[in-house]
């Protein structure tokens, strides 16, 4: 029965992965999360760290998961033999390939959300390159879906915009279809339909029942927007190892390099993200306590540094340029007013985010939610509050539940299809 079904959203990042568990409420009943071994670019560590977090969700829990879905990184993308199994290393999301340029503008139009050098389509173009075909080109998320299923066939439509993927075409660019490495790319499934049952295999595995349905998910940062349940006059911003801005609107924004719009629960949701992010913090001060360190911050004063915080050459919003290089010196001596700099700076890229999105035809929030390791600090969210001038607040639900979400509607969907009689019926002593 539905009120006994639970659902299951596992949430791909930048630095590990992490997994909750949802009840037919929406209650968040256990959450979870482990690191990368190595790194992003290993496909294997994302499968064992999902293997390691699925199978240490308590058995009373583990039990009655009857969906799933998964979100990643919408731009990191692997090679594979036709059976899945990758051909190396994989190109996250935030690897720029300027010399595959010119081949991706003679590809699709300028503009267009895969006609950058740091979108997916050019990174596929490198990865054609270094491997010989036969191979399929996965995402994050539908690769680990495609193991779940036992199926690498399909591929998740927000995931695949920056590939070419067009939402309101419905199709790949008429240029794909004359290319040589045209069936690389996957079968396209909309965001929260049902690709199948997982793998028999993969669930005795996993300790699942055999009957767990596997949801097309969504992007990392649509599954954070999910979670934040984000009012009509409220923008979304994301802080984790990347700065993600999101808007619903009523209609798709004008097209612009490094921005993207996407379907959601029915809604059109336009954002960007740009390369900088939490992952400079960590960079710069390893193994520091960034909570104790930010308590010395002032954040109604200015550092008077001016700091571009990227994490290596190269930006794709609110600017897209390869080309952009970091500015992390001078460095102080007081790593406070390192961080001090180093946080404005990041808040001034939101900042400059927000207009952009504005100037492509978001409504300007009157208000933001936060999400991600950032939302914790509250000088960041005093200092982006007098740089961006709109209130803040914070969500810290994680993207996982979001997710879960999606597992949830769709199995509520299935459910109400039962013919009403046959619902009786299973009701029955």
């Amino acid at each position: 029965m539905m009120q006994h079904s639970l659902a299951l959203g596992i949430d791909l990042g930048t630095s590990g992965v992490r997994v909750a568990v949802l009840s037919h409420q929406r209650d968040l009943l256990y959450t979870d999360s482990t690191d990368y071994d190595r790194s992003l670019a290993y496909p294997d560590d994302w499968l064992n760290s999902c293997i390691q977090l699925i199978k240490a969700i308590p058995h009373e829990l583990r039990s009655q998961l009857r969906a799933l879905a998964v979100d990643g990184t919408s731009g990191t993308l692997v090679a594979c033999d036709p059976e899945g199994t990758p051909k190396g290393e994989a190109l996250p999301y935030n690897v720029a390939c300027p010399e595959q340029l010119d081949r991706v503008r003679e590809l699709v139009q300028a503009g267009q959300p895969a006609s950058s050098a740091s979108g997916s389509l050019a990174r596929a173009l490198r990865l054609l390159e270094q491997h010989s075909q036969p191979l399929i080109l996965r995402h994050q998320a539908d690769w680990i879906s495609g193991w779940l299923l036992g199926d690498w066939s399909f591929g998740e439509e927000g995931n695949n915009l920056r590939l070419g993927w067009s939402l309101s075409d419905q199709r790949w660019p008429d240029a794909f279809e004359q290319q040589s490495w045209r069936a690389a790319l996957p079968e396209i499934r909309p965001s929260g339909s049902m690709l199948g049952t997982m793998d028999p295999a993969r669930a005795s595995q996993l300790g699942l029942c055999g009957d767990i349905l596997v949801i097309a998910g969504t992007t990392d940062a649509n599954a954070a927007v999910l979670t934040a349940d984000a009012a009509d006059d409220e923008g979304i911003t994301v802080l984790g190892s990347t700065l993600v801005l999101k808007r619903f609107t009523d209609k798709p924004l004008h097209d612009g390099v490094g921005t993207s719009n996407h379907r959601v629960g029915g809604r059109w949701l336009g954002g960007g993200a740009s390369n900088s992010g939490g992952a400079v913090l960590r960079e710069c001060f390893p193994g520091i306590d960034l909570d104790e360190l930010s308590r010395q911050i002032d954040p109604d004063q200015d550092s008077g540094l001016q700091l571009r915080p990227l994490i290596g050459q190269g930006e794709r919003f609110p600017v897209d340029d390869p080309d952009l290089e970091p500015i992390l010196t001078p460095r102080p001596v007081s790593d406070a007013l390192y961080l001090h700099g180093l946080l404005e700076g990041l808040s001034q890229i939101e900042c400059q985010g927000w207009t952009r999105l504005t100037e492509l035809g978001a409504p300007a929030p009157k208000r933001l939610v936060t999400l991600g390791g950032g939302a914790r600090n509250p000088q960041w969210r005093r200092l982006r509050q007098r740089l961006i001038g709109v209130p803040i607040r914070s969500c810290y639900s994680p993207p996982a539940a979001g997710v879960a979400r999606l597992a949830l509607s769709a199995l509520q969907q299935q459910h109400d299809q039962i013919p009403h009689s046959g619902r009786e019926s299973t009701e029955l002593p």
